[in-house]
């Protein structure tokens, strides 16, 4: 190891930058909710669990502002296609 290290060239921050449009938060989940998420990901073959938490999150949301003879045709609609393939 150096005895003196050269930091005049070092940046302040994290080490990757913040997407714009993306907020660094800090969230308590319960275990099995988080084990459940990163073993979604890891069935699918990879990828990033905080997105698909992200993603279940918009889903519901979206859900909430939807009516409900809406969230039926969607649903039928969603089935209907599973069954024709």
């Amino acid at each position: 190891m150096d005895v003196e290290y050269d930091f005049s060239q070092g940046k302040r921050g994290a080490v990757e930058p913040i997407v714009a449009g993306k907020t660094r938060i800090t969230i308590r989940l319960d275990d099995d909710v988080l084990a459940w998420f990163r073993e979604q990901v890891n069935a699918a073959g990879g990828g990033n669990y905080q997105s698909l938490i992200n993603e279940a999150l918009r889903q519901h949301i979206e859900q909430k502002r939807e009516p409900l003879e809406a969230t039926l045709r969607r649903v039928l609609r969603e089935e209907l296609e599973r069954v024709d393939k």
